[in-house]
């Protein structure tokens, strides 16, 4: 029979952190959370295959999980001395969901199960406190209702806060225990007007009820949403752990809280969290009442005037304090901690590596390899790549005026700048039009994630700073600003008001993830210093990777940026774009216009000193490191005019007749340019425009040793050759151009000239490729679209579909089609090499700034990726983590 249950609680428990892709993240934390002997109300996880089971069966449970569910329940009592559905001695349970890859409020949850109006008088009695047990009954109904019967809880929000109107009380905590009897029989009757059915009575019907939603919630749109985000795959499933409720709710020795062993936003180390007396966990995160601080020290910091949990309730914080210590201790990271304290006892609820940000997860890695918790491989190796780029983009100057029109909570780090938007939907249709935006509301919810992954930052007037949008801001590297409670907005006049200040839609402000600042306008920036742990973490990972990385630049603006990020050279310099400015796409049309190759070599010698500039000042730049540039790529139609009146204007700066310059441009035209008159195929139409660029680089590369004493050795690369004799006959003239420069300077030129492989036929013939090729650089952009045959620009309006149906995993413009495209590059880096032996092989894709692509390069085994200037940093990262993967 298969085990679909594990038992955890009462110092015992079948599973442990290992078994993570069975109970989930957060079941297998509560079983070694339990095997620790550490304070774990009793319960039950139902693994991730039951999820499996579930999807794969039409929503039908396997046949043996009841009876399963059965015999754990039946233990949860004998530990607690309870039994489930027993209307004098009730067990109440919570379901919970837990993925394998932490999902934070993404996935349904139930507390309070298995009270009616039975079990409730129960509870009262024990309790002695009646207002306790009732408050406890309207939670359930309420979230039952809308977690399982589909009711929405705002149904239930609109008639508390009209009692709570009418009796002139501003606190649910005011409401004394006839109130909420009678909120209770309001709540009751709710649910059979708006649904036909009363509320359930029956617990084991309630907790199928609540497993079904559960599981349900898996597939639901903000599940989907946020794995898409985050790259979590479908197929995982979640699990469902039931759990014996414990109580913050019971009174004033009763709170409830979240903490973390360090703090999330800066790495500092010290415990940071918030709780509330009196109260149950979803009112933590929910914002509706203002947290307190955990210690002291944070309380004084905040100035705040509500007494810490260590001055509060210094037993059971000393307590947590000491647990706390013992689960990063055990875990060697930052844990991201819920607990409950009823009745002065403390009960750990759920713990978790806790998400961070970049500049926090970068300062804990650190300090954890100094505290001798982990190596320093280890540290390099649990940063995120991916996550650095929040690093690599600007904050507030601080020397810029500010506009204060109010302060929050500084929830997640960095600055942004937006269009006021009220909602998630008009974030998106923002985004998709260009425009930057801050997501403005009084509080997000899940049901947000898809407008605060548009938004640039995210601003809320509650909530605190382990509320829903600061925890996930942070996750998305997004700047927020929590709980700024002097604002005030209006969803239906679609305004905010902020001291007598009345700001609507589409007016721009800023807010300072730093300070908890929200600023009226836009305010200078600054980029960031990438010093301290930043370049411990970056010195640490440079020598653990064997694979350099380049960037792909053509400005000098970029290669500065990309040598500033520790950029090892140019991987890609895409020459064609040096010929859009000025007197440039003026020389470069006259050429294309020649009907001589006499008048194109005119122009093209107007073209030269232009391009022997811009080589020289790339090769001063990287100083003697390795500089590849690509001979001209696109078709010639892409620098001739399009519309009528772009053909008469560049016709009258040309002094040419604008008939001439029509039918020239008609007769360039191509159906399919991709696949058209480019790359090589216009260096064997017209050497002389790769004998004029080749010229360029020689002499630029001669300019540039004498100026900085630096040798250069350019890399000379020929696009889109498919078969050897292409590239035999450009190779020709450039080894002639070579010889002509040197013979005029008497001096000696060093370089290299090979290809970017994005063919597939020129993968196939590799080999015979490399006979005439000295470095193959993987233009994995073209070779994806060739592979495919699909264009990178129309492809969008369909692979996301693709996507959400499981025709693929990944967009694979996005990461390398490992399957496909990656074949195709493993079977050309192999015959490369049994051609020639060292043969220099290098990827100038997108791809070589994505850590997944990267790791693939790993294994092949290329010499360097090649990447956009700010994704450098993250490669860097990246190429280390892979060599580790490796050893």
């Amino acid at each position: 029979m298969a085990k679909w249950v594990y038992n955890f609680g009462n110092g015992r428990a079948e599973g442990r952190v290992g078994d993570k892709n069975l109970l989930g993240g957060k079941g297998a934390n509560l079983a070694e959370m339990s095997g620790l002997g550490l304070p774990v109300p009793p319960g039950f996880t139902i693994t991730t295959e039951v999820c499996t089971h579930y999807y794969a069966n039409a929503r039908v449970y396997p046949d043996d999980l009841t009876q399963q569910v059965q015999d754990a329940l039946a233990r949860i009592g004998a530990d607690t001395g309870r039994c489930f559905g027993d209307p004098r001695n009730p067990l109440l349970v919570s379901v919970r969901s837990g993925a394998r890859a932490s999902m934070p409020g993404m996935m349904d949850t139930v507390l309070n199960l298995g009270l009616n109006d039975a079990t409730v008088e129960a509870l009262a009695e024990e309790a002695q406190d009646r207002r306790f047990a009732y408050d406890s009954y309207r939670r359930f109904i309420q979230m039952y209702s809308d977690v399982v019967m589909g009711l929405d809880h705002e149904v239930f929000e609109e008639i508390l806060e009209d009692e709570k109107a009418g009796l002139g009380v501003e606190f649910d905590t005011e409401l004394d225990a006839a109130q909420w009897v009678g909120l209770v029989e309001r709540y009751k009757a709710k649910v059979v007007e708006e649904l036909g059915q009363p509320f359930p009575q029956d617990p084991h019907q309630q907790l199928w009820g609540a497993i079904g939603a559960v599981f349900s919630s898996w597939m639901n749109h903000r599940a989907i949403t946020y794995r898409r985000l985050h790259n979590i795959p479908e197929a995982w499933g979640t699990a469902v752990n039931v759990q014996a409720m414990v109580f913050g709710n019971m009174g004033d020795s009763s709170a409830t809280g979240v903490a973390f062993t360090r703090d999330p936003s800066t790495g500092e180390r010290t415990l940071y969290g918030e709780f509330l007396v009196n109260a149950q966990g979803e009112d933590v995160v929910a914002g509706i009442r203002t947290p307190q601080n955990i210690t002291e020290d944070a309380r004084i910091a905040a100035g705040s005037d509500k007494p810490s949990l260590q001055k509060l309730m210094p037993e059971a914080f000393t307590e947590f304090a000491r647990t706390a210590e013992t689960l990063e201790r055990h875990y060697r990271d930052m844990q991201d901690l819920e607990f409950t304290i009823e009745r002065g006892k403390l009960w750990m609820l759920q713990t978790r590596s806790g998400k961070r940000t970049a500049k926090a997860a970068l300062r804990i890695a650190v300090e954890m390899a100094a505290e001798g918790l982990i190596t320093r491989e280890q540290a390099v190796a649990r940063i995120d790549p991916a996550s650095l780029d929040q690093l690599l983009h600007p904050t507030i100057d601080p020397g810029a005026e500010r506009d204060v029109i109010g302060v929050g909570l500084p929830a997640s780090p960095g600055a942004a700048t937006g269009e006021i938007v009220f909602s998630s939907e008009e974030a998106e249709e923002a985004k998709a039009a260009g425009r930057k935006v801050i997501l403005v509301r009084v509080e997000t919810s899940p049901e947000d994630i898809h407008g605060m992954h548009a938004a640039e930052g995210i601003l809320t007037t509650r909530g605190g700073m382990t509320s829903h949008a600061a925890v996930v801001a942070r996750g998305m590297g997004k700047p927020c600003v929590s709980g700024a409670g002097a604002l005030r907005v209006d969803y239906k006049t679609q305004t905010m008001t902020a001291l007598g200040r009345s700001f609507g839609r589409g007016d721009v402000v800023t807010i300072d993830g730093a300070s908890g600042q929200v600023l009226a306008g836009a305010t200078a920036m600054q980029q960031p210093e990438l010093s301290g742990d930043f370049a411990a973490i970056m010195e640490w990972a440079d020598k653990l990777r064997r694979m350099r990385v380049r960037a792909n630049a053509e400005t000098p603006a970029d290669a500065r940026t990309a040598r500033s990020f520790g950029a090892e050279g140019i991987g890609l310099c895409r020459t064609e774009h040096m010929f859009f400015d000025g007197d440039r796409i003026v020389a470069m049309r006259e050429m294309i216009l020649a009907d001589t190759e006499t008048g194109r070599r005119a122009a093209l010698a107007k073209l030269l000193p232009m391009q022997r500039s811009d080589f020289a000042e790339l090769f001063e730049i990287m100083a003697g490191l390795p500089v590849t540039i690509r001979l001209l790529d696109p078709p010639l139609h892409e620098f001739l005019p399009k519309t009528e009146e772009e053909i008469a204007e560049v016709a009258a700066v040309m002094d040419v007749e604008a008939e001439l310059l029509r039918r020239r441009t008609e007769a360039l035209h191509e159906f399919n340019p991709m696949l058209g008159h480019r790359g090589c195929r216009l260096a064997v139409s017209y050497p002389e425009i790769a004998e004029m660029q080749a010229r360029a680089i020689f002499e630029a590369a001669i300019e540039a040793a004498a100026k900085t004493g630096r040798p250069v050795e350019p890399e000379i690369m020929v696009p889109l050759v498919g078969i050897m004799k292409e590239l035999e006959f450009v190779k020709a003239r450039i080894d002639q151009v070579a010889a002509e420069v040197m013979a005029e300077t008497g001096a000696s030129i060093s370089y290299l000239t090979g290809t970017m492989i994005e063919l597939p036929r020129a993968a196939i013939r590799a080999h015979a490729i490399a006979e005439v090729a000295e470095f193959f650089s993987f233009g994995t952009n073209d070779l994806t679209q060739t592979t495919f045959g699909i264009s990178r620009d129309d492809a969008a309006s369909f692979l996301e579909t693709y996507r959400q149906k499981g025709v693929i995993e990944t967009d694979p413009f996005v990461s390398l089609d490992i399957e496909g495209v990656g074949e195709l590059v493993r079977m050309a880096a192999d015959k490369g090499r049994a051609t020639r032996a060292g043969i220099k092989l290098g990827i100038c894709g997108e791809h070589g700034g994505d850590p997944a692509s990267i790791r693939f390069c790993e294994e092949v085994g290329l010499d360097y990726v090649s990447c956009s200037p700010f994704r450098v940093p993250i490669a860097r990262l990246a190429a280390a983590q892979a060599a580790i993967g490796q050893t």
